[in-house]
């Protein structure tokens, strides 16, 4: 009887324990992305810093020798470095090489927060109409998962496009203010904002990946 009372009284508990796990396994996965976007965000920095400092060296040269150069002499003054040249190459599809990680990376982004929308719809078709509907966790409404989710993937978004502009600017600019200018930009990642750890603290907390 009491079997048979406690089969009758939770008939959507398979339901919610599968939404409960595919949004803790979304979280986790949150986690694991953001810490190999830093990291590949650190090295990037390192490769964008290599590709400005030979091109104020190049320029530098360049400059010297120009000054110091005949006339006849300046038409081959852009052939003076050659080796600069291919390590300022090498150094640009390394770059390249590193924001074809992020841009794998941030589309992982998107595909986690397509998901966690297709966990809100699951709910909003089992429940239909009802206003009360029981938490997968703690505190957080699922539509609360998704909008994390939403703000986390649309700030590293904009911060890879902008990353984007970056490497294809720096290796043409000889302003060694807006050189210093892109590096600045590049590293502080102004897109991804203050309270992006804030969210994904609070969103591990919830879900159990953090002690309460």
């Amino acid at each position: 009887m009491e079997a048979k009372t406690l089969g009758s009284a939770t008939p959507r508990k398979p339901v919610l324990s599968v939404s409960a796990r595919k949004i803790k396994d979304n979280a986790a996965d949150w986690h694991n992305l953001i810490l190999k976007w830093e990291t590949l965000s650190d090295a990037g920095f390192a490769t964008a810093n290599n590709i400005a400092n030979t091109k104020i060296s190049l320029l530098s040269k360049d400059r010297m020798e120009l000054e110091s150069s005949s006339p006849a002499s300046d038409e081959d003054a852009g052939k003076v470095h050659p080796e600069y040249s291919k390590e300022l190459e090498m150094l640009c599809e390394e770059l390249q090489a590193t924001l074809d990680g992020l841009t794998k990376i941030q589309v992982k982004m998107e595909k986690l927060s397509s998901t966690t929308k297709g966990v809100c719809e699951l709910e909003d078709y089992h429940y239909g109409e009802e206003s009360e509907r029981p938490l997968l966790f703690h505190t957080w409404p699922t539509a609360h998962f998704y909008e994390v989710s939403r703000q986390l993937s649309a700030m590293y978004g904009k911060e890879l496009c902008l990353k984007r502009a970056i490497a294809e600017e720096l290796a043409h600019a000889t302003d060694h203010g807006l050189t210093l200018s892109y590096l600045s930009l590049w590293l502080h990642q102004p897109y991804v904002e203050s309270d992006s750890k804030l969210l994904l603290e609070s969103m591990l907390l919830e879900t159990g990946h953090r002690a309460l």
